[in-house]
């Protein structure tokens, strides 16, 4: 996912907030699945998993609080929640746990460092103050990116 442009407005700046909630949503929905369905998963795995997937929960109540503060129209939470339950709890399809935990980890560091380059990029006063709003994209996407490093380093360590 990139993002080009510089953000323009509270409501395209909360569609992409929301889409931070929808990848955060799949971490911790993938993670999750995988630490309970694979029994035979090694335990610092498991531990990995559960970790991640309480950190997504945190980083989905982050975002939300900063579109709290937008002057914007938002999809319902509880929509988005169905919307991802039903591609993620049915998909049995998995190329290895720690692959794709890796890949969704990637794909959120990846989405926060573009959404934070855009904000950055914007000349536009939003209704969330602006040190804030990057500070907190920037722990997040630093916990994605420590989430990239764990996962990599269980992956050479043979788990």
């Amino acid at each position: 996912m990139s993002l080009t442009v510089p953000v323009g407005s509270d409501h395209q700046l909360a569609r992409l907030l929301q889409i931070g909630i929808v990848l955060e949503e799949v971490v911790e929905a993938r993670a999750t699945k995988h630490a309970q369905v694979s029994e035979e998963i090694d335990p610092a795995v498991r531990e990995m998993l559960e970790e991640a997937a309480e950190e997504s929960a945190d980083h989905r109540r982050r975002l939300e609080a900063l579109i709290d503060e937008l002057d914007a129209e938002t999809v319902a939470f509880e929509e988005i929640e169905t919307l991802v339950e039903a591609q993620y709890e049915s998909d049995d399809e998995f190329d290895g746990v720690l692959y794709d935990q890796l890949c969704n980890e990637e794909t959120a560091y990846k989405f926060y460092d573009d959404l934070i380059e855009a904000v950055e990029a914007s000349d536009v006063a939003f209704g969330v103050e602006r040190d804030r709003l990057l500070e907190t994209l920037s722990a997040i996407r630093e916990e994605e990116a420590d989430g990239v490093e764990e996962v990599t380093a269980l992956m050479e360590s043979g788990q």
